[in-house]
């Protein structure tokens, strides 16, 4: 298990002789203790970085990279069980969930690296006697700022492209969950990536990321996590006029009208609302039910999840604000259904049941916070007006979601609802080839697909007189 900085394709302790203590969610045991790098260590690896933007990755041709790119995704699935081990112990989610991220993982760089050579520009028609076109290159030295709940995926869906589109790459790991971003630091140099080319900084965000986010090297800064961060990050970013692609979580609804199909809902909800112990950004979190189903639906969904056992949340500050979070709302007169607090049998790890809460006063941060926890939110609506207009009154603009027969009613949804995905008859329906990202306070930028290549180009326009 590697627990020092990865710099210019070697491992080497931090100067800043600090360490991260590393947790298992699980049992609360210490798992590792990882070097934390300081602001030298930080600018030591942009430098590096910087240098191999000027070396060999500059003179690779695209298939080329692309190639390298596949070798790399071949390593990581040589190894994944490997990973998955590792990861399922970091975060305390189940390894199955583990070894389907790692697959994930693997999807993300194949297509990638499948993209690498079809990144190209455009002749723009200025008249006979000027020949127009565009160049795409590469942005530059690029910062990853990675959150804890999907450490190798989040990793993979943001360093991928930039590798694609020829950037090098600085990363810092959440603090929480540095291990695997080191373990696949291992893989770079058989994958024939060179070194400096990729950097891996595990570190707290207020020095690691805080220096980051300042070297006047990094062209632009990929990050995920609160919203709070994230406009600091973005500050710190208008400071040196350098683009931020920012994913700021979600409060993400999913309306389910009379005509649905009950019996497919309730096959969907439990991964939507409740998969990694519902610290996902893009998780089910309000479910609004038109009036007539209310009382059947929350009789069922008691019987569906009440009995779900569940990895952790992933520390202890996490679960005490929930905790503070269902209390207030309780206090405000909110009902829970079931779960609300730390499971039986479970004196160890910071778990926390499956809760289902009805009648959330609008005012407590239950009811306009992101939770990150499994804890669903359930609301009644009385027409598709209203449903409408409680599904974008959050502050948040990340996912939703319609259940409906109605197809005309679904689509119409989908152009209304204030979200950058919309998924209907269904949840989680999106992958590596399609674009994510947010409104409002979810962020701003797309990543996967085609457009997520586009953050790491820069449009050069090239004119000549003939």
């Amino acid at each position: 298990m590697r627990a020092e900085l990865f710099v210019d394709g070697a491992f080497r302790p931090a100067t800043s002789g600090t360490r991260l203590l590393v947790l298992d969610p699980a049992s609360e045991e210490p798992l590792a203790e990882v070097d934390a790098a300081g602001p030298v260590d930080v600018h030591e690896a942009v430098e590096a970085a910087a240098r191999a933007l000027r070396g060999p990755w500059a003179g690779l041709a695209t298939a080329e990279r692309g190639a390298r790119l596949f070798a790399l995704a071949a390593g990581i699935e040589r190894v994944a069980e490997d990973l998955a081990r590792l990861e399922a112990r970091n975060t305390g989610k189940p390894l199955a969930e583990a070894r389907d991220d790692l697959a994930g993982v693997v999807k993300t760089f194949r297509y990638n690296a499948g993209a690498a050579d079809k990144l190209e520009g455009a002749t723009i028609p200025l008249g006979p006697e000027v020949l127009d076109l565009t160049l795409l290159e590469p942005l530059g030295v690029t910062a990853h700022i990675l959150p804890w709940n999907f450490p190798l995926g989040m990793l993979a869906r943001s360093l991928a492209p930039a590798l694609a589109a020829g950037c090098t790459a600085v990363v810092k790991p959440a603090e929480e969950t540095p291990l695997t971003a080191l373990a696949f630091a291992e893989l770079l140099a058989e994958a024939g990536i060179p070194p400096g080319v990729v950097n891996v900084v595990p570190g707290t965000g207020e020095v690691a990321g805080e220096a980051l986010c300042r070297h006047p090297l990094v062209a632009g800064i990929t990050f995920t996590g609160s919203v709070a961060t994230g406009r600091r990050v973005m500050a710190l970013a208008a400071e040196r006029a350098i683009p931020v692609v920012l994913e700021l979580g979600g409060k993400n609804p999913l309306l389910v009208f009379a005509d649905a199909d009950l019996d497919r809902l309730l096959a969907e909800i439990v991964p939507a609302a409740f998969e990694n112990a519902g610290q996902v950004c893009s998780a089910a979190s309000r479910l609004l039910i038109q009036a007539p189903l209310v009382e059947e639906l929350a009789t069922r969904l008691v019987e569906r999840v009440a009995g779900l056992e569940l990895g952790p949340l992933i520390s202890a500050a996490q679960r005490a604000r929930v905790l503070d979070m269902v209390a207030e709302a309780r206090a405000g007169g909110a009902r829970i259904l079931c779960g609300g607090g730390p499971p039986a049998g479970r004196p160890r790890g910071f778990f926390f049941a499956p809760t289902l809460v009805c009648d959330v006063p609008p005012g407590c941060r239950l009811a306009r916070e992101e939770v990150f926890a499994p804890v669903l939110l359930l609301e009644p609506f009385t027409d598709e007006a209203d449903a409408l207009a409680r599904a974008n009154a959050a502050g948040f603009g990340l996912v939703a979601g319609v259940f409906t027969r109605d197809l005309s009613r679904a689509l119409r949804l989908a152009r209304a609802l204030e979200a950058g995905s919309v998924w209907i008859n269904g949840w989680y329906l999106g992958g590596q080839q399609a674009p994510t990202g947010g409104v409002k306070d979810s962020g701003f930028g797309r990543e996967r697909g085609l457009p997520g290549l586009l953050n790491y180009v820069r449009i050069k326009n090239l004119a000549i007189r003939l």
